[in-house]
């Protein structure tokens, strides 16, 4: 995992989580995460702040490795960019990673062919901005709208493209685990960059790979965020894909937008990020600038006043074109601006809580319970039994963010409860 320490100059702004989880039936963790928050004003408006979910493949440590170094090196990578506009620097990120990760995996047996899916979400003043390979997810929830960012790069996903049917509608011998592109086995790679997608207080992001997306539906996951706060929610969320099997690791970033992203200070001021180098000086425009130069005074020395006026004219032009050039861009002569790229959101879902979903809720938590009470362990019963409590009586009153809230409280509880007997035993957790 990768972090920076910034997120407490926008906590007045910005709220979020991240969280990886093992699972059930994996020996090691092959998630990797990233948060990049911008050190400052100046480098929000520049290049904002970045998070970053990776799924490592390969056998064992292999896919552990990659995740890890596609974490490390496109936060980095993209930061170091810093005068490409963003969407191209995060696009050359993206491919520094993969080049980064084939050349390692090339270089040992025990490596060759190592992989990860990753998907990357910048937040920007001009809106958000992803870069993606594979089939981790970024979602944003507006209202209750729950949008899908991202095109899952899978043969279910792409052979649902090329028939143009919904991919649960393709046959259920197609393998569902089959990815078509990640980060790592090939010298090339083709990255999807979509956005910039518009930003309001209020949206909240998600990022996750498949070990959330596979167990718990989409719906779910988003009525989930708008009901939680970011801690809440990754939580309840890898809880709840434990409880189904768990037969990934599970991983989630969640992002609340809480307000105008403006920097406030913690004592000393954050540093700024240091301007990119000038441009070099094209060694012709120097030497004009030198001829003109010599001309005005030559002219001066014999007293010609239009041979004066025509050195210093030409002097001022040679001068200004070398101030441009010094000015201009080091990168891709390509402008900032919100022209979207991309074809997202792909999937769009109603996520307003409901009856359904609660009642799912409940009976999770029932069978919980019974769980909990069978095995004899010893559990905390006042506290989960209050919050139980509350949550039905919200579903009776027919508050259903309320009851969500209040039976997500109970699932994390007992979960957390069933953690801590399952670290004094070595028998399974449920």
């Amino acid at each position: 995992m990768s972090t920076q320490p910034n997120g407490d100059i926008w906590q007045h702004c910005l709220e979020h989580a991240a969280l990886s989880d093992m699972g059930l039936r994996r020996s090691n963790n092959q998630d990797s995460i990233a948060v990049s928050l911008a050190s400052g004003q100046e480098s929000w408006n520049q290049k904002g702040h970045l998070f970053l979910v990776a799924d490592g493949m390969g056998a064992h440590a292999a896919g552990e490795l990659a995740s890890r170094m596609a974490a490390d090196t496109i936060p980095l990578t993209y930061r170091k960019l810093a005068e490409w506009p963003p969407a191209v620097a995060l696009r050359e990120a993206v491919v520094a990673a993969n080049a980064r990760i084939h050349q390692r995996g090339e270089a040992s047996d025990d490596f060759r062919g190592m992989g990860t899916t990753v998907t990357t979400l910048v937040l920007l003043p001009e809106g958000a901005v992803v870069a993606h390979v594979g089939d981790s997810r970024a979602y944003r929830l507006r209202g209750q709208r729950f949008e899908q960012l991202t095109f899952d790069h899978s043969l279910v996903w792409e052979m649902s493209a090329v028939h143009r049917v919904s991919e649960h509608r393709i046959p259920d011998y197609v393998p569902k685990n089959i990815i078509t592109r990640s980060l790592g086995p090939n010298a090339e790679v083709e990255v999807d960059v979509e956005g910039p997608f518009s930003i309001e207080t209020g949206d909240v992001f998600l990022l996750c790979s498949d070990g959330l997306s596979g167990p718990v539906q989409d719906q779910e996951m988003g009525t989930i965020i708008g009901c939680l706060p970011p801690a809440d929610a990754a939580r309840a969320l890898v809880d709840l894909a434990n409880l189904r099997g768990g037969p990934d690791n599970i991983t989630a970033i969640v992002v609340r937008v809480t307000g105008p992203q403006v920097a406030r200070s913690t004592g000393a001021e954050p540093r700024a990020e240091p301007r990119p180098p000038a441009r070099p000086v094209h060694p012709l425009l120097w030497t004009l600038l030198a001829v003109f130069a010599l001309g005005t005074l030559g002219a001066a020395a014999i007293r010609s006043t239009p041979g004066v006026l025509a050195a210093l004219a030409g002097a001022a032009l040679a001068a200004l074109l070398v101030l441009l050039q010094r000015r201009g861009p080091g990168a891709p002569d390509r402008p900032r601006d919100a022209r979207p790229l991309g074809k997202g959101p792909y999937r769009t879902y109603d996520c307003t809580p409901n009856g359904e979903f609660v009642d799912r809720l409940a009976r999770v938590v029932g069978q919980l319970s019974d769980a909990a009470a069978h095995e004899d362990w010893q559990v905390h019963w006042q506290q989960f039994n209050a919050l139980r409590s509350e949550a039905d009586a919200a579903t009776f009153a027919a508050d259903y963010p309320a009851a969500v809230r209040l039976y997500c409280g109970a699932l994390c509880f007992m979960m957390d409860q069933l953690r801590r007997q399952r670290r004094g035993h070595a028998g399974g957790m449920i």
